[in-house]
């Protein structure tokens, strides 16, 4: 299975989706241009691996900011991660926010409550 890797910008969050090293991540601003564009390859490689999922999939969501267009590509990559879990596969989503950040921590609280996907809320401090 080909590997997604997109690097951080100002304007688009860094992707890592490598099923052979079990390493799904996004990290990031999030406020491309072209929302459809830059998530298509993402939702793709999900639609791929929903085929063989591994055993564990661990999915990492690291934001620092997504505008609205993004909120909406985001609840994609959770529907396409429910499907497999109601699929009977073994799916976490980690979602990360600095600890000063009640935002980003609402946001991901929001998406626990409108998916049901296992969810493991992460503060870590902003450097």
């Amino acid at each position: 299975m080909k590997i997604v890797k997109i690097p951080e910008t100002d304007d688009t969050p860094g992707v890592m989706l490598d099923k052979d090293k079990d390493i799904l991540f996004i990290t990031g601003r999030s406020l491309p241009e072209d929302v459809n564009a830059f998530f298509s390859p993402i939702l793709e490689w999900l639609d791929e691996y929903s085929k063989e999922p591994l055993e564990k999939t661990n999915f990492d969501f690291k934001f620092f900011y997504f505008n609205t267009a993004s909120s909406k590509a985001i609840l994609d990559i959770l529907l396409k991660l429910e499907n497999m879990y109601q699929n009977g596969y073994d799916i976490m989503v980690r979602w990360h926010y600095p600890d000063d950040d009640e935002d980003m921590k609402e946001a991901g609280e929001e998406y626990a409550d409108i998916v049901d996907i296992p969810f493991q809320h992460i503060s870590y401090k902003m450097e």
